[in-house]
């Protein structure tokens, strides 16, 4: 296998106002953008060539990751005038390809952290004679996934999308969001329409008799889908706990990027990430959060579990819980914010004008 597909057309509406002016998969997770840690893994995997599916501000791939020679691979970028799902996207890439009709071409969805064997994956592939071969995980509640029953020998039986009942959940296995086709089979999914993998290719294929395996890797794995999950994520990667290449960095509980400057007594732990350009001044608190390019956190601020825009600025001894500021957004002096509060690019909170808890 060298050929991969990687599906980055979404809007990420989940993730705003993380993604009102960049891309999902481009906003930073470890010092980089997201998309740069499926790359290098990908690489690792003996991939050296890959076909970006874009669609939502297209144009930031490219100017950023050019041919792909900076990380040893030939990149291909083909964008979609108007979103064409999952499948339509696979589709709609197709001519790219350079892979014979038998030959095994990976699809990854570019918004899932995983530490999943991508040469397993291949080899469970290969080893069944599989049309198409998934990814499977397992997680404690399905309800918010597309569960994926199998045998005993791994084949896939059927696709439930989302149950709702106790008596639809029949499994906790789950589409986790990487798969290997067959060639031939990209060119089956009707081309120029949306199409669905999970709601209308796969059960197709299931229902003409296509082998269809599972294979179950338990290892890390994190939807980024929500601004919680992305945090929480970009410092995984940071502490070592779900794996990447392309950390800038040795892993541990911080990281400081160069040109970013950090006061000596202010204190980061948990994963942190401090960006390109930014400051946090003395004695400000930094955990298990991302602090992006050129923000500056000022002194005494405390910050947890959250994600700081570019250019934004965090006010003198303000308190910040599982929350997401947008690029260039000010936070004035003595505020706090928790519980999900997502603040919008460029808004600006006044000195001392929100709080959860008392002023005493």
């Amino acid at each position: 296998m060298t050929e991969a597909i990687l599906l980055v057309g979404g809007k990420g509406t989940r993730l705003r106002p993380l993604t009102v002016h960049t891309p999902k998969p481009m906003v930073r997770a470890a010092g980089v953008p997201f998309l740069t840690h499926q790359l290098a893994r990908a690489k690792a995997a003996g991939v050296d060539h890959i076909v970006l599916a874009t669609s939502y501000l297209a144009d930031v791939f490219e100017p950023y990751f050019g041919d792909g020679s900076a990380l040893g691979l030939h990149l291909e970028y083909v964008t979609e005038e108007e979103p064409l799902g999952t499948g339509g996207a696979i589709r709609n890439v197709a001519s790219r390809l350079h892979s014979g009709p038998e030959d095994p071409v990976l699809i990854f969805n570019g918004d899932i952290l995983t530490g999943l064997d991508i040469g397993a994956l291949v080899r469970t592939h290969e080893t069944t004679g599989a049309d198409v071969s998934l990814h499977l995980t397992k997680v404690t509640d399905p309800r918010a996934y597309g569960l994926v029953p199998t045998d005993d020998t791994g084949r896939v039986l059927a696709f439930l999308e989302k149950p709702q009942t106790p008596e639809e959940i029949v499994t906790d296995q789950i589409n986790a969001g990487a798969y290997v086709f067959r060639r031939s089979v990209i060119d089956t999914i009707p081309a120029g329409r949306p199409v669905s993998v999970e709601r209308e290719t796969f059960p197709e294929l299931l229902a003409t008799g296509a082998h269809l395996q599972g294979m179950v890797d338990s290892t890390y794995w994190l939807d980024l889908g929500t601004p919680a999950a992305f945090v929480r994520g970009s410092a995984d990667l940071v502490l070592g706990r779900a794996p990447s290449p392309a950390i800038p960095g040795r892993c541990g509980d911080r990281l400081v990027l160069p040109t970013a400057r950090v006061a000596p007594d202010a204190k980061l732990a948990g994963g942190t990430v401090v960006g390109e350009g930014a400051f946090v001044a003395e004695g400000a608190r930094v955990f298990g959060s991302t602090i992006l390019p050129g923000a500056v956190i000022e002194p005494g601020a405390v910050i947890t579990d959250s994600l700081i825009g570019t250019r934004a600025r965090v006010g003198t001894r303000s308190v910040l819980t599982d929350t997401v500021i947008g690029d260039g957004a000010v936070i004035g002096a003595d505020n706090e914010l928790r519980s999900g509060a997502r603040i919008w690019c460029d808004a600006h909170i006044p000195p001392a004008s929100l709080r959860f808890s008392s002023d005493a």
